[in-house]
């Protein structure tokens, strides 16, 4: 089974997002960047199931600048055999590649590389789409198992449990197939610095978006973007009766 994990470069989760003062997207000035927290748990599942003898070949992709390639060294310090760089001038925070565009640059990559299953993050956490994984299902016409927090290989299929919102529910889909990952799926292991070094050597393929044939042009234009307003704080009151007064006439909730 060879497994293509696709990964996205954001917003480190323990920066404080910052907003441009002219409203037109995030700050990255000087920000520290790194891989999306979900497709971690993507890279981390699929050399699991290599160490298990499941997998024998896990590429990872991403689609950015060339500076993304970061990212990419970092999964294969993880145990990815290889990764490709998909580079577009666009850029990869809010207002850039949108997801349509990213699943058919990655359909592109599919029939290229021909994997038996795709692993990645249910979505990233800058633009929150959670849309790419099942436009890439929709337009390769293969079958989904989304949200995933649990994966087996059961003979030639896949059972996945996903995290709905009754309890979990258990589906099978043959191979090949897209999943995608939960936070309860695994927990991603630190890369040693031996691994660091390795990755270094492995292979990284780079393929200029253009090449492939992909409009990714903007559907969408941002207009501005603005922190929420700030809360006010809170009042204290005397009694009941003054609390039941202000949610009647003031809150109006009651």
């Amino acid at each position: 089974m060879k497994i293509l994990v696709p990964v996205k470069r954001v917003v480190d989760y323990n920066v404080k997002i910052r907003i441009k003062a002219d409203q037109s997207g995030v700050e990255l000035t000087n920000v520290k960047m790194s891989m999306n927290p979900f497709d971690e748990i993507a890279i981390e599942e699929a050399v699991r199931l290599k160490e298990k003898n499941i997998a024998t070949e896990v590429i990872v992709v991403t689609i950015g600048p060339a500076i993304a390639q970061d990212v990419l060294r970092t999964a294969m310090a993880i145990g990815a055999d290889r990764g490709i760089l998909v580079t577009t001038p666009l850029a990869t925070d809010l207002g850039g590649l949108e997801p349509l565009a990213v699943a058919k640059l990655l359909q592109k990559l599919v029939a290229k590389e021909q994997p038996d299953l795709v692993i990645m993050g249910k979505q990233s956490i800058d633009d929150d789409s959670n849309q790419t994984g099942q436009m890439l299902a929709a337009l390769l016409d293969w079958p989904q198992a989304a949200f995933a927090s649990k994966v087996e290989k059961v003979g030639d299929a896949l059972h996945v449990t996903r995290e709905i919102d009754g309890g979990l529910e258990t589906v099978e889909v043959a191979t090949p197939a897209i999943v995608t990952t939960d936070l309860r799926l695994n927990t991603p292991r630190y890369a040693s610095l031996p691994n660091i070094m390795k990755a270094k050597q492995k292979p990284l393929e780079t393929i200029d978006s253009a090449t492939l044939g992909v409009d990714t042009t903007p559907r969408l234009k941002m207009t501005a973007l603005t922190d929420p307003p700030k809360r006010s704080g809170g009042i204290k009151v005397a009694s009941v009766d003054e609390l039941i007064a202000k949610l009647k006439t003031e809150a109006k909730v009651i």
